[in-house]
């Protein structure tokens, strides 16, 4: 009776250290606050026009599908900022041009939102025009870049990976790039067709390494050399793993923007989720009596650990993402409700109160563990398998919540219970643990 009283007196006082540190008055300057999505909060509108001047018709529009994933996993690394990056196609007549469209919510500063960007290599592999060998060094130093190459098509938009290497006998460092499947034969195709030929390898536009092609490579590998440091060598890799961009980019438009929905809308969210908490609450403790309030503490326990993880990861709170969180509510709600059917059953077979409460809780489980675990199949399904972030960002907030949600209900509402009801063998002690109104 002890033990289990002082374990709901320490979870209690969880709760309300848990509580005090997701409440912040001054949220907007706090070491943890709430990210807003844009439709809360406003962010910065980003427009990027990407160059295809150099790829055919065919591959524009699998180089911006490739771009535009590149540019959302470099702002959005967890899939919880909630990003929109979106592919635009327009122009004037007898000309297309392909556009960009960035908008990070939350983010005010221009300066930051160009920087979360930032400026990542375009990897590009060319050959030498066959008439600039005949030409005159003076002429050549003339030449524009694609007077004097012409490319291969080959890209960093058919990078796998890079990794840094050494050279075993100068131990100078060099650049190994590995190509996808369709790069490696892109690449395989071309070190066949011009084998004693210069390949050169250029990185934005400047040109870093000019090898000859001694024979046809087919495991899809190449290397960069040239006098690197260690840092700058070390520095490219780590650009081009995370994420070279397939096309040149670059930035036409900015503006900052504001919230969709707005403060009002956000405040009157808050509002009608504080009051269906206490209508639901009011109704549980009518109903079920001792069992319907400890089932609104271990509600306000699920609300400040999920407000806490909001905070922690942290997730970027949409429309979407609230209603997710609200979703959740009403599934821990269900799980405690069942454990009280279970445990009224068990009362009425002539259990005593904590016997009726363990084994109540016993045969809830299973009915939870199930319903539970459906709900986090669908939440990793619809995370997984999202196109775009806002549905991501719901099925991350219902995930959370479920989880939640299971040890709020299994955890907070048994050791409540358990400390309320040890010793309760009263006809009044059963009622106050029965429910509806005739205690049927």
């Amino acid at each position: 009776m002890f033990k289990k009283r002082i374990s709901a007196i320490l979870l209690l006082i969880l709760a309300v250290m848990v509580g005090y540190f997701t409440y912040d008055p001054a949220d907007s300057v706090s070491r943890f606050p709430y990210k807003l999505g844009l439709d809360l909060s406003g962010g910065t509108h980003l427009v990027y026009q990407a160059d295809t001047s150099s790829l055919s018709e065919s591959d524009i529009p699998g180089a911006m599908s490739a771009l535009a994933e590149v540019v959302e996993r470099r702002v959005n690394l967890f899939g919880v900022s909630e990003p929109v990056v979106q592919v635009e196609e327009g122009g004037t007549v007898g000309s297309t041009e392909h556009r960009l469209i960035v908008e990070l919510p939350g983010v005010s500063d221009v300066a930051e939102a160009v920087a979360l960007i930032g400026k990542t290599p375009t990897l590009d592999f060319m050959l030498v025009r066959p008439n600039v060998a005949s030409l005159s060094d003076e002429a050549r130093t003339q030449l524009t870049l694609n007077e004097a190459f012409v490319s291969t098509g080959l890209t960093g938009r058919y990078l796998k990976h890079a990794r840094l290497d050494f050279d075993p006998t100068t131990y100078t460092p060099y650049v190994s790039l590995e190509f996808n499947d369709d790069g490696a034969k892109l690449f395989a195709r071309i070190t066949k067709d011009n084998i004693g030929e210069i390949v050169a390898i250029f990185l934005d536009g400047q040109p870093i390494s000019m090898p000859v092609v001694q024979t046809e490579i087919t495991n899809g590998k190449a290397q960069i050399t040239g006098s690197f440091k260690v840092e700058e060598a070390r520095k490219l890799v780590r650009d081009l793993n995370y994420g070279a961009l397939p096309v040149p980019v670059s930035l036409v438009s900015t503006q900052t923007i504001g919230a969709s929905l707005g403060v009002d809308a956000l405040n009157a969210s808050i509002v009608a989720g504080v009051w269906a908490f206490v209508i639901v609450g009011l109704f549980l403790i009518f109903w079920y009596r001792v069992p319907g309030l400890v089932a609104v503490l271990a509600l306000a326990i699920y609300t400040a650990i999920n407000l806490a993880l909001f905070k922690l990861i942290p997730v970027t709170l949409t429309a979407a993402g609230i209603a997710g969180f609200v979703l959740s509510i009403g599934m821990a709600v269900d799980a405690n409700i069942l454990i009280f059917e279970r445990m009224k059953e068990e009362l009425k077979r002539g259990r005593s109160l904590p016997e009726a409460i363990r084994e109540g809780f016993h045969r809830a489980w299973l009915s939870i563990r199930d319903s539970n675990l459906s709900s986090i199949i669908t939440a990793l399904i619809l995370y997984y398998f999202a196109s775009t972030p806002v549905v991501k960002g719901f099925a991350l907030v219902f995930l959370i919540g479920v989880l939640a949600s299971m040890f709020s209900a299994l955890t907070a509402s048994r050791t409540l219970l358990l400390a309320v009801g040890a010793k309760g063998e009263s006809r009044l002690a059963r009622f106050m643990f029965g429910s509806g109104i005739k205690n049927s």
